[in-house]
């Protein structure tokens, strides 16, 4: 699985976890997916994300967006 596919897929799991913890626990939980969402908006201009760049190190063949 390509670097671009994992960071999706977390940024995803990340989106879901928050709102179903917003739901259940406590709506402070939205900062997170609004945290998430601002980071992947950024990235598409700059093409930084700390998650790739942990992937890189740890292994993880790059994709398009993030080589």
């Amino acid at each position: 699985m390509s670097i671009d596919r994992i960071v999706l897929a977390f940024a995803g799991f990340v989106v879901l976890a928050s709102v179903g913890l917003s739901l259940v626990h406590h709506q402070n939980w939205l900062w997170l997916t609004a945290f998430v969402g601002l980071n992947l908006f950024q990235a598409a201009f700059t093409g930084f994300c700390p998650l790739a760049l942990i992937l890189r190190k740890l292994g993880a063949k790059p994709g398009q967006a993030f080589s």
